[in-house]
C-alpha cells in the first residue's frame, strides 16, 4: 500500500517514522527533531549473504557491474535517510537491495528519487525501482514487476491492550491517523459505519505526522492507531514495545520490484536472487530486523491483480 504521489522534501533528524500510505493526498513529513519514546536505528548485516555464481551468470552480457536503484527514501521503515549523518539510504528496502547485490555479485547503488519519477526511468536512469511500489495493472503495463512482500493496515494500541479493545468493534474510541493516509480517509468510513449501526461515532484526531500519532497513543491521549503496516509494526520496534499491533493486517496488497519490460534477463536475474533471498531466509531476517511482517515466499513475476 505504497502512496501514489511523493512526499515534500525530507526533514532529517531522530524521527520514528516519516509516512504512511497515501491515496492522491500527499502525506507531510515530520519536523527536525520529533521523536518517540525511543529511537533507534536497525540495520541487516547483508556481509553474509554470499554471491551464486548460476543467478549471476543469469546477468545481462552488457551488465556494468553496478545495479542502480531507483528509491523514494521517504518512507520509513522502508527507505528513508537515516544513519549518523542523516543523509544514508536506511530501511529494509534498502537491505534488500543490497542482499540481492551480493547475489549477484554486484555493487549497489540506491539513489533517491521523487516517487511518481521511479518507473518512468526504469531501464534508463535505473535498473530497478525497489520503492514499496504497490502492484497494480497500471504499473504492470508499464514494468514488469517481482513480488516480494505483502502490506496493508493496521490498528495499534498500547502494550497489553489496556482498554480491552476489539479491532472489530471500534465505535466510541479516539483513532488517531496521519493526514493525507489511506488511513485518514477510512477513518471516516469506520466511523460513519458505527453511527448507521446505532452506536457511538470515532473521534478522529488527525496528525501532520506518523511520529505525533505514535507519540499520542504512546502517551494515552488516543485509544488506537490506524496506519499502513510496517508502519505501525516498526513503531512498536521503535517505542520498545510500549504499542503493539490490534488484530490483524488489513486490507492486504503485493508490492514489487520493478524492472524495464525489454530487459527478459535483468528480470529473471532478479526474480531468482529474490526467490533465492526467499529460499535462504535472509528476506524474512531482513523484515525481522525490522518489526515487519509479511515477507512473501514465492518471488512471482507480474502477479495478477
Amino acid at each position: 500500500m505504497r502512496r501514489q504521489s511523493a512526499l515534500p522534501a525530507l526533514a532529517v533528524a531522530s524521527t520514528l517514522v516519516l509516512a504512511a500510505c497515501t491515496n492522491a493526498s500527499e502525506a507531510t513529513a515530520p519536523e527536525a527533531g520529533e521523536t518517540t519514546a525511543a529511537a533507534t536505528e536497525p540495520s541487516y548485516d547483508v556481509s553474509t549473504v554470499e554471491k551464486v555464481d548460476e543467478i549471476a551468470a543469469m546477468l545481462p552480457a552488457d551488465f556494468d557491474g553496478t545495479l542502480t536503484v531507483g528509491d523514494n527514501l521517504q518512507y520509513a521503515p522502508a527507505e528513508f535517510l537515516g544513519g549518523p549523518d542523516g543523509q544514508t539510504p536506511t530501511g529494509y528496502d534498502v537491505d534488500l537491495a543490497k542482499a540481492l547485490g551480493r547475489v549477484l555479485g554486484a555493487e549497489v547503488e540506491v539513489s533517491h528519487a521523487e516517487f511518481a519519477s521511479i518507473i518512468p526511468a526504469i531501464g534508463t536512469q535505473y535498473d530497478a525501482g525497489i520503492a514499496s511500489m504497490s502492484i497494480n495493472a497500471e504499473r504492470l503495463e508499464q514494468v514488469n514487476m517481482i513480488a516480494y512482500i505483502s502490506a496493508g493496515s493496521t490498528f495499534s494500541v498500547q502494550a497489553g491492550n489496556p482498554k480491552d479493545l476489539d479491532p472489530a468493534d471500534l465505535c466510541g474510541t479516539t483513532m488517531g491517523v496521519q493526514t493525507g493516509t489511506i488511513q485518514d480517509e477510512d477513518a471516516d468510513v469506520l466511523s460513519a459505519a458505527c453511527t448507521d449501526a446505532g452506536s457511538e461515532p470515532i473521534e478522529v484526531l488527525r496528525y501532520s505526522s506518523q511520529a505525533d500519532v505514535t507519540t499520542n497513543l504512546v502517551g494515552g491521549k488516543i485509544d488506537v492507531m490506524y496506519a499502513d503496516s510496517p508502519v505501525g509494526q516498526y513503531a512498536a520496534l521503535q517505542t520498545g514495545g510500549q504499542i503493539e499491533q490490534l488484530g490483524e493486517v488489513t486490507d492486504a496488497a503485493p508490492q514489487g520490484i520493478a524492472v524495464a519490460k525489454d530487459d527478459a534477463e535483468l528480470t529473471a536475474a532478479l526474480q531468482a536472487a529474490m526467490q533465492h533471498l526467499m529460499d535462504d531466509g535472509v528476506w524474512a531476517d531482513i523484515l525481522d530486523t525490522w518489526g515487519v511482517s509479511g515477507a512473501l515466499e514465492t518471488a512471482e513475476l507480474n502477479p495478477a491483480v
